[in-house]
């Protein structure tokens, strides 16, 4: 069970915590962070093209072949090369610098991207389709983990860390909500090619903006408090992270299988505007769930809590495929999304504890790597599945993909358990014990 700080414990600042600031920190004591708002809004801006490049590509390359298993696949290749490049760009960012990271890589998305573009409108071969499709997704700037990378050293100690990590969360789902929305707006409304053109511009406005952002990026080669900053082994190689890997690829399950299954199921009744509407309210669910998830003063220990949390999921998840209307899509469907903000917050509140903090950007971004891959994977066969059999039968990939992610959860849960062995280890919101660092 998790503790909450006692009314005479400190702030790592050395200043005294009354007994409700320090047993539930909340969001606007968090916004207050001096200096917060600098990367906050920024950082918005650039990772809100993200939840429209999946979306875009289906949408154009569907137009252009008619196929959306062809569209999944390409769409596919971008995550599948997004989540084998972010933890390279995490861990030379945890290197060299956020900033030395993101001002090639928005560049180079862009000019990937309106390439990718461009063959899709000009009947370009799979083969060039997925040549163009490789570098957009390599080139994807990781904005959320840097984001989240800057709260770490803002806060430090701070029992605000769980208030950031569901903030986090919110702010992507609602990213999720809007990007879309505005991707099948424009690709329905305006031109087949309008989301991912964009995407693209999006990406280079907003990534140069928050590459300018110099003041508040973690420190090259320096700890949070100022030391030189010893060298950790890849974040791949705690045990803890990589069953949050598996877990996220679940994830990214639910966000591949309910985008390709949401287009088919709405143009299968003459609808396709409702494809926004309804993936709208089930990134809803997950950005007001996530909102709750920062309110509430857990007493549950971390692991514990993300074991629950995946369970509600992956059986909300299930029932997604026997739905055959447009209500019952959406209530289910806000249900799913209220499920997957807990167990997204509670992997990245595990991340504190399990990784040292010279390796953390890394770590948060096998984790957005690992919900890319999950839902390359889901959109290729959720579009399969769309071709071949019924409509609505893509609905079956998130739920064998959490129910699978549940299962090595439930075998290998030990391993989320932190140890104190030279790091900070997390005794729960609010309350951590400090062992030797570094």
């Amino acid at each position: 069970m998790a503790s909450t700080v006692t009314p005479s414990e400190k702030s790592p600042e050395g200043k005294q915590h009354t007994a409700p600031d320090s047993a539930r920190p909340g969001y606007g004591q968090l916004l207050r962070t001096r200096g917060a708002w600098t990367f906050l809004l920024p950082g918005f801006a650039a990772r809100q093209p993200f939840a429209m490049l999946t979306l875009s590509i289906v949408l154009l390359v569907q137009h252009t072949t008619g196929s959306y298993g062809v569209a999944g696949a390409v769409a596919a290749v971008t995550g599948v090369a997004m989540a084998l490049f972010a933890p390279y760009s995490g861990r030379l960012a945890d290197r060299y610098g956020q900033r030395a990271v993101l001002l090639p890589g928005v560049l180079v998305h862009t000019v990937a991207g309106l390439t990718l573009t461009a063959l899709a409108l000009a009947d370009a071969p799979l083969w060039a389709l997925f040549a163009a499709a490789v570098p957009t997704g390599a080139s994807v700037p990781q904005v959320g983990p840097m984001v989240r990378a800057r709260w770490g050293v803002k806060l430090k100690d701070s029992p605000l860390l769980t208030t950031a990590a569901a903030f986090e969360s919110v702010t992507d789902e609602l990213t999720f909500v809007l990007g879309p929305l505005v991707a099948t707006a424009l690709c329905t409304a305006v031109d087949p090619a309008a989301g991912l053109v964009t995407e693209a511009a999006l990406t280079l406005v907003g990534g140069l903006l928050f590459a300018a952002q110099k003041s508040t990026q973690p420190a090259v080669g320096r700890t949070d408090d100022g030391h030189a900053r010893v060298e950790h082994a890849p974040a791949l190689r705690i045990p803890g992270v990589r069953v949050l890997i598996v877990v996220f690829l679940g994830i990214g399950s639910v966000f591949g299988g309910m985008q390709v299954s949401l287009a088919a199921f709405t143009e299968s009744i003459g609808e396709p505007g409702l494809n926004g509407v309804l993936y709208g309210i089930f990134a809803a669910g997950n950005m007001l769930s996530g909102l709750a998830c920062g309110a509430i003063a857990w007493k549950v220990a971390p692991h514990r809590r993300l074991l629950v949390g995946y369970a509600a999921l992956a059986l909300t998840a299930s029932g997604l495929w026997a739905a055959h209307s447009v209500v019952v899509l959406a209530g289910l469907g806000l249900l799913v999304g209220m499920c997957i903000a807990p167990a997204i917050v509670t992997g990245y509140t595990l991340v504190e504890g399990l990784v040292p903090a010279g390796a953390r950007t890394e770590a948060f971004t096998w984790l957005t790597g690992a919900v890319a891959l999950g839902q390359a994977a889901a959109v290729t066969v959720s579009g399969q599945l769309e071709d071949r059999l019924w409509d609505g039968a893509g609905f079956l990939v998130p739920m064998g993909g959490t129910v699978l992610a549940l299962a090595t959860l439930v075998a290998l849960r030990s391993r989320l358990v932190p140890h104190p062995q030279g790091r900070t280890v997390a005794r729960g919101v609010g309350h951590r014990e400090h062992a030797a660092v570094d």
